[in-house]
């Protein structure tokens, strides 16, 4: 059986989440520091203090979501789903327990069905940074899931609830 795919083009001028844990903020903001002059080419988004403290620190303009606990991580899934990110750093502490360790899982998850680069560790975001695509326009590969779960030929009128049946 043969897949159908979309193909969803990338713009030179990536638009770039960045995100990390506690424990992981100096790291992504050296590393951020090392690389400002390439991420200052790109639209840059970021969760919560994370933004906060890169916007600080960099001078850079960073579109920022609430704290990942908050829902930030659910705002950069939904981003992702709606084609409004390109890219996403996120450096995750993996030897703490997170209260939204489930939000961090379907982020996760959600970069993996719409093909979007995430790096999660310094070496992943060097080498996706250093890509010599980070600057060009790129045509993503996805899957077309609702086609493959059968989401396309069902009637969402039939789950609609009329309101006048239970008064």
């Amino acid at each position: 059986m043969t897949e159908k795919i979309i193909q969803i083009p990338m713009p030179k001028r990536k638009r770039i989440a960045l995100i990390a844990h506690d424990n992981k903020k100096i790291d992504l903001l050296q590393w951020a520091k090392f690389n400002k002059e390439v991420l200052s080419n790109h639209e840059l988004f970021a969760t919560g203090t994370t933004g906060n403290i890169l916007s600080n620190e960099l001078g850079v303009d960073i579109n920022r979501f609430r704290s990942g606990p908050l829902g930030g991580d659910q705002q950069v899934g939904a981003k992702i789903a709606e084609g409004e990110l390109d890219m996403v750093i996120f450096f995750w502490d993996p030897l703490l327990t997170q209260p939204h360790d489930v939000d961090v899982k379907a982020l996760l998850r959600i970069a993996v069905v719409y093909n979007i680069p995430i790096a999660c560790t310094r070496a992943s975001a060097d080498f996706m940074i250093s890509s010599p695509l980070i600057d060009k326009k790129y045509e993503r590969i996805v899957t077309d899931y609702e086609e493959r779960l059968g989401f396309k030929d069902i009637d969402l009128k039939k789950f609609e609830t009329d309101n006048n049946d239970e008064q």
